[in-house]
């Protein structure tokens, strides 16, 4: 009996380039997480990672933090872009398939389960439902599977490719409403993603500042904002945190509403795990559920904090299985 294929697996963002190998059916291995900044092009990390691993798939699922619209890839938060086509011919694979990185995200979401997911608040998924999914890191990432309606298709489903993160914010109180007006000023449009990502904290960060009458001579990056508010030791730091967990909690409620996605609302990402106990649940789900008229709605719907280490090589393998079988 023929083994199955060998699969290349690659989820490329802003910061990480994360590699696995994968068979049809089973599980991702020989992980390994490459640094962006250390290569000049896909292909090289690409290529450094099977010399690593000295294998040659003919497959690859590649998920890429950027809108694919067509055979060029520019990268949104890196300085990476390919054609899609050469980067196939160059690397010796028969078929590669491009998922923009939540995609990917979205098709892990039934396989997630136990240790794999923090509940937050109440809620309970209803089956055959949307799952909707948003994750601010680098960037602000938001996907949703969608079942397929139909006797004969039960279990199947589709992953909606989004740019769901460069929706224009919204403040619901004056210190939001100061903070984003400075960000206007700055930036002209202040996305969801201006604001719930790593360079989102940051943003925040300097707009109290400038509103408390201290402008940065330079930026303070996230990393030390979000050590600053765990330490409970700059209640600039500390307030950032707030305004990032209120308006995260925000545009979830505003993402669940949208794609109806009463199988749950998923968050990814790396800020959140990072900011620990500065970001407070508890307020992330009183402002998920503040939408008014619609507030009972919003208060069944389940949301979730993904655990996993690696969720969107489970997607990519889920979405290459999908298309197999």
């Amino acid at each position: 009996m023929t083994a199955p294929a060998l699969r290349l697996l690659a989820d490329i963002g802003g910061t990480h380039a994360r590699f696995a190998l994968q068979h049809h059916g089973r599980r991702p291995y020989r992980h390994r997480v490459l640094q962006t900044r250390e290569f000049a092009t896909l292909a090289a990390a690409i290529a450094a990672y099977l010399g690593e691993v000295d294998r040659k798939p003919r497959t690859a699922a590649i998920a890429v933090a950027a809108p694919i619209t067509g055979d060029r890839v520019e990268l949104t938060n890196a300085p990476w872009g390919f054609s899609v086509e050469t980067l196939r011919r160059g690397l010796g694979f028969e078929r590669l398939a491009m998922l923009n990185d939540f995609e990917a995200l979205a098709w892990s979401l039934p396989a997630l389960a136990g240790p794999s997911l923090r509940k937050i608040g109440r809620g309970r998924a209803v089956p055959r439902m949307p799952k909707a999914v948003l994750g601010p890191g680098t960037g602000l990432g938001v996907s949703c599977l969608v079942p397929v309606p139909g006797p004969n298709r039960a279990g199947t489903a589709v992953a909606l490719a989004t740019e769901g993160g460069h929706m224009t914010m919204a403040a619901s109180g004056a210190r939001e409403a100061e903070a984003i007006a400075i960000l206007r000023a700055h930036f002209g449009h202040v996305s969801a993603e201006r604001l719930l990502s790593g360079p989102g904290l940051a943003n925040l960060y300097a707009a109290l500042a400038e509103l408390d009458g201290a402008p940065l001579d330079a930026p303070l990056f996230a990393g030390e904002i979000g050590r600053r508010a765990r330490a409970r030791s700059d209640p600039r730091a500390i307030e950032a945190a707030s305004l990032f967990t209120g308006l995260c909690g925000q545009f979830a409620g505003d993402v669940a509403l949208v794609y109806g996605a009463r199988g749950g609302v998923y968050l990814g990402g790396g800020v959140i795990p990072r900011l620990g106990p500065a970001f407070d649940f508890s307020l992330f789900r009183r402002r998920f559920e503040s939408k008014g008229r619609f507030s009972e709605w919003t208060k069944s719907v389940p949301t979730y904090l993904i655990r996993h280490p690696n969720p969107a090589m489970i997607g990519l393998a889920r979405s290459l299985d999908a298309e197999a079988s």
